[in-house]
């Protein structure tokens, strides 16, 4: 389909369109590369996470698939007249104020979609509301420029090794489970995050939107579509777990993960995309050839124009702003202690480490961080872990990815999770020579102590923006599993000599 508008039914000529453009669209670029400098700190952030995280790597063709999107919108589009207009700075201050609390409670996630939703805003003020509902779809695409999704990980973790121990059952295969370890006669298996398949759900999600917008005019189909999109993958994941581990019972562990890892990353799920695709086509009712959009509805008078330097302007000052607000409330850090140590604690004297499996938290950026061994007359070892910091920030965050009792790609490895105990987060996990611990997680921010990661990132919000004391404490307190003693016993007779923890972390950061 053809779109035929008589050049008469336009005042401005075709050389003004272009020239309009032009300027709108060099004020636009301008606009967002001062915004990705003033940010400079998440954008390199971005960058890093889209080459390095396997989980986002689909991002990195996010962008190029914006730019084909807003070439194939290109011959409507130059008849539909660019203008500042501010009203569009409301997102701006949206996704700055999304920004600051992002930065604030230290979740990364905030601050991303803060900065993408600032380059939206100063689009929308740049462009105006006529060309912006011509641009709806690529600009709301540029969502997924956001790295989100990996909370996904532990529900499809779940999932997975919900389908995959009926099968191995059905297949003859001897196989228990044991939170996310599958263990067989001849080896045991880890249905880690990185096999939860919420990489490729996370890049479906992406992809699907994109078809289901390029291929569909009706939304009955493209839900349909984007829900197979999403309910596929899943399914296509368990039976991958499945093989891998009815492959190795078969043959060896070694030779079935080595394959596993050669299908999954490059035929298996490439297969799985082109399954998906296959299914939806016989359904897709978009005319190629059709036009994105009619220009001739697009042309609509606009109020609250304004010119579009100055909304460019006024969008990278209201940024601006939000930027220093977050300086301000960095240099609230409180003081800590010189020197911090472990208490002696009745009942429990000191020891030297295990040599079998040695543990220790990570917490990289703290200020002063502590690990003491103890044992009592029985012969029970307990480790105490703290971590002090005196403000949170990127880089120095109480709570994150591979931050506390187990760290990335370490060599403990999360069984699974058990109620909380006195209020903390207790975990149960497995490490070398299939030693068990549990240990469990306080962490004191202000006048609350938590388990619960959310709950730290609230709190830290709170602490900075109502001007509080910014001090975070991390207390762990884990045990070795014996035979004749659980490690949850242990942990709570330790708690009892140590007393309450809420104290106790007070006086680690000096309070």
């Amino acid at each position: 389909m053809t779109v035929a508008v008589p050049q008469g039914d336009f005042a401005p000529t075709n050389a003004a369109f272009d020239a309009r453009w032009q300027r709108h669209a060099a004020i636009l670029v301008g606009a967002w590369a001062v915004l990705l400098l003033l940010f400079r700190r998440d954008t390199i952030d971005l960058a890093t996470i889209y080459w390095t995280n396997t989980t986002f790597g689909h991002c990195l063709f996010v962008a190029p698939v914006i730019g084909w999107l807003v070439w194939q919108r290109r011959r409507e589009l130059a008849l539909v007249a660019p203008q500042g207009w501010w009203p569009g700075l409301a997102l701006v201050a949206t996704g700055g104020l999304g920004w600051l609390l992002g930065d604030a409670a230290g979740v990364a996630l905030f601050r991303h979609a803060g900065l993408v939703l600032m380059l939206q805003g100063a689009a929308v003020s740049v462009l105006g509301p006529n060309v912006s509902r011509a641009l709806l779809f690529p600009v709301a695409y540029m969502a997924f420029l956001v790295p989100f999704g990996d909370f996904l990980e532990k529900p499809l973790q779940d999932i997975t090794v919900a389908m995959t121990m009926p099968l191995l059952h059905l297949f003859g295969v001897p196989a228990s489970v044991d939170g996310v370890l599958i263990t067989t006669s001849n080896g045991y298996f880890e249905v880690a995050e990185a096999c939860s398949g919420a990489k490729f759900v996370i890049a479906m999600i992406a992809f699907g939107a994109l078809v289901a917008n390029v291929c569909y005019l009706s939304w009955t189909r493209r839900i349909a579509f984007l829900a197979m999109a999403l309910v596929v993958p899943v399914l296509a994941n368990g039976l991958r777990a499945f093989g891998t581990i009815y492959a190795a019972w078969w043959t060896s562990v070694e030779a079935a993960t080595g394959m596993d890892h050669i299908v999954y990353g490059w035929f298996f799920f490439a297969a799985v995309m082109a399954a998906v695709l296959a299914i939806g086509w016989k359904w897709f009712d978009r005319d190629p050839d059709a036009a994105w959009f009619d220009p001739m509805r697009l042309q609509a008078p606009v109020s609250a124009r304004a010119e579009a330097p100055i909304t460019a302007l006024l969008a990278l000052t209201v940024a601006s702003l939000f930027l220093g607000w977050s300086s301000l409330i960095a240099v609230r850090a409180a003081p800590l202690p010189a020197k911090v140590e472990l208490p002696e604690v009745a009942g429990w004297h000191r020891v030297a480490p295990g040599a079998v499996a040695p543990w220790s938290p990570n917490f990289p950026g703290a200020d002063h961080f502590l690990i003491g061994h103890y044992a009592d007359a029985q012969g029970r070892t307990v480790d105490l872990s703290v971590a002090v910091y005196a403000g949170q920030h990127e880089g120095k965050e109480l709570v994150g990815f591979g931050i506390g009792a187990i760290r990335e790609n370490d060599r403990w490895v999360r069984i699974a999770d058990l109620p909380d105990l006195s209020g903390g987060h207790a975990l149960r996990m497995t490490g070398p020579s299939r030693v068990e611990r549990t240990t469990v997680s306080w962490y004191r921010v202000g006048d609350t102590l938590t388990g619960s990661d959310n709950r730290v990132k609230f709190e830290t919000l709170k602490t900075k923006l109502l001007g509080r004391n910014q001090a975070a404490v991390a207390v762990l307190v884990s045990a070795e599993q014996s035979e004749d003693a659980g490690a949850q016993v242990a942990v709570r007779d330790f708690l009892r000599a140590l007393g309450p923890v809420d104290g106790f972390a007070d006086r680690m950061a000096g309070r």
